[in-house]
């Protein structure tokens, strides 16, 4: 299932609400919701997660470090939700710091 881009953009150091996240992946089960909001991350931290579940080659390109910590959580459980729905392994930038 495709991300949803959205735009967080204005609500800065606010911590993600579960209305944020379902925006952000749309249909998915309240305990991926849960683990979503459970992160503690922030609006920025979400919109920078769905940038990198977007396109990482750009952020790559930018010299941008690997998504870590919140960010990094955040990608890990989107990258299980698209898996999941593709029937694939993850595979992105967040499974390549294992």
């Amino acid at each position: 299932m495709p991300m949803r881009v959205t735009s967080f953009k204005g609500f800065g150091m606010r911590r993600i609400t579960r209305d944020d996240a379902i925006r952000a992946v749309g249909a998915a089960d309240d305990v991926t919701i849960a683990q979503i909001v459970g992160t503690g991350a922030t609006a920025e931290e979400l919109a920078e997660a769905l940038a990198w579940m977007e396109n990482d080659e750009p952020l790559i390109n930018d010299g941008k470090r690997l998504p870590s910590g919140r960010v990094g959580e955040l990608v890990a459980i989107m990258e299980e939700i698209e898996a999941d729905a593709e029937g694939d392994e993850p595979g992105g930038p967040a499974s390549q710091l294992k």
